[in-house]
């Protein structure tokens, strides 16, 4: 079982989570400067005004933005050949409204892309990972209004043309199918609501959910003249797409189960992913979309838009699987955006996420089988409590048992027949939980001095994890142990 040649190894982060100096070098705020830390009992908070007196994480986050030498360095160090982030879009254009860009924003990533060139790392640029400018959401309703589809290809358009000799990979909307959920009504469609509306806790009318999916229309017909665009600016660019892989298995051999289990596969998961590779909306949508009273709002065009913009790659998070059940009363455990229920065969996180490597294997081999297209995993990993040994270091094994176990599940997967490009684990850097907004619930091979209230100075540390991680990037994922 060996790794194809070339197979990009690395770590992955999102700017809202991870760059903070959210009011330097010009930068406007976005949709998650104004949403308050949470913690896994009490759900994260929104403000339409920002409250000098509430914590809010992103604001300074790890502070990226000037940490970036020192943290593409350790990069470096471990052997990355791949390096995941995003381009913070109020960093470009501040409001997202305006006509020209940023120049202190541009050379911002420009300086961050010559650091990664300098240790051989091949930036993966996210172009919206839940980062839409404020000014978009508070005039538009975020994406319910189609006039913010001009908006963003001019924002992608602007970083195609200025990066265009130093990004190859690019992905256009971070876990596009999470506005295919509630969750995503406010993180990634940036939809307005009450004050201090808990994030995690929408119910809706069949008008509000008309509008959410005319927002996710609006995001796919948006990525699909991006990725035209794309094409003509460089015809060398790699640009996919990006879900939020959720392998879901019946909870029982009743029919019943897995038909409910189908279900929740298509319209959570297969629905973005056929839009976006295939070019257009899939058969079982249009039952989903009766039955449940939605009207999306498309204009003439769209379907030939799609057919034209279809993505290069498929990539996808992975942390955990679920089951799903007929049954009402069958208890609940907590996921990564999605909920669903215990697995008696698997283990879980201290958060509740089910541990489940063999179903990514799983996920892959139906993903590819499904598209045909190559694959890449660019979020997986363990959100921990990390705690100081007696020595004062980090022994993080379990992090180290965690990505072992779904490493040679994808290299089982590649001797299986997958197509499968590359693996950038999720939070390389110790950053704060979009879950939830804790630092306590750490990823990292790098621990950052920092807790749940901001307190900290913010000082980088190796973790055992970061040597471990060192040795598969050497040797192509041949030495786990």
């Amino acid at each position: 079982m060996k790794f194809p040649k070339g197979f990009l190894w690395g770590g992955a982060t999102a700017a809202n989570q991870f760059e903070g100096a959210w009011q330097e070098g010009g930068k406007g705020p976005n949709v998650p400067d104004h949403i308050r830390g949470g913690t896994l009992t009490e759900p994260r908070l929104w403000d339409k005004e920002i409250d000098e007196n509430v914590y809010y994480p992103s604001h300074e986050a790890v502070d990226f933005y000037h940490h970036y030498k020192e943290d593409i360095a350790l990069y470096g160090e471990m052997g990355f050949k791949c390096f995941r982030l995003s381009v913070n879009w109020s960093r470009i254009f501040p409001t997202g409204m305006e006509e020209t860009p940023n120049p202190e924003g541009l050379q911002f990533y420009h300086n961050v892309f010559a650091e990664c060139k300098k240790y051989g790392i091949e930036p993966l640029v996210t172009l919206s990972h839940y980062e839409l400018p404020w000014g978009l959401s508070e005039k538009y309703n975020g994406w319910t209004d189609r006039e913010v589809i001009g908006h963003y290809v001019r924002y992608a358009t602007t970083l195609f043309k200025e990066y265009k000799d130093e990004v190859k990979y690019w992905l256009t909307f971070n876990e596009i199918n999470a506005g295919a959920n509630t969750f995503g009504r406010i993180l990634s469609l940036g939809m307005q609501g009450e004050d201090h509306k808990p994030m995690f806790k929408w119910t809706e009318t069949p008008e509000e959910a008309s509008d959410r999916y005319t927002a996710l229309h609006n995001q796919f017909v948006a990525s699909a003249l991006t990725v035209k665009k794309g094409h003509e600016i460089n015809p060398e660019f790699k640009i996919g797409l990006m879900i939020a892989g959720m392998m879901t298995y019946p909870y029982s051999p009743n029919p019943a189960d897995v038909k409910k289990a189908q279900d929740r596969m298509n319209m959570g998961n297969w629905f973005c992913g056929d839009v976006q590779v295939r070019g257009h909306y899939p058969y079982y949508a249009e039952r989903y979309f009766r039955d449940n009273q939605i009207t999306v709002r498309k204009e003439p065009g769209d379907e030939e838009i799609l057919k034209e913009g279809t993505v290069d790659f498929y990539s996808f998070s992975y942390y955990m699987s679920s089951c799903e059940s007929a049954d009402p009363e069958l208890a609940k455990t907590a996921g990564n955006v999605f909920s669903g229920l215990k697995n008696p065969y698997l283990s879980a996180s201290e958060w509740g996420w089910q541990i489940d490597p063999e179903g990514l294997r799983i996920y892959l081999n139906e993903v590819y089988g499904r598209y045909e297209i190559p694959l890449m995993v660019v979020e997986n990993g363990l959100g921990a409590n990390d705690e100081r040994g007696e020595d004062g270091k980090f022994h993080d094994t379990y992090r180290i048992d965690y990505l072992r176990s779904h490493i040679q599940a994808m290299a089982e997967a590649v001797d299986d027949g997958v197509d499968l490009m590359g693996y950038t684990m999720w939070g390389c850097t110790d950053l704060v939980s979009a879950s939830t907004g804790e630092m306590k619930k750490r990823y990292g091979f790098v621990y950052v001095d920092k807790d749940n209230d901001g307190n900290g100075d913010l000082h980088r540390e190796r973790k055992d994890s970061f040597y471990w991680f060192k040795k598969v990037c050497e040797t192509n994922g041949e030495d786990l142990e």
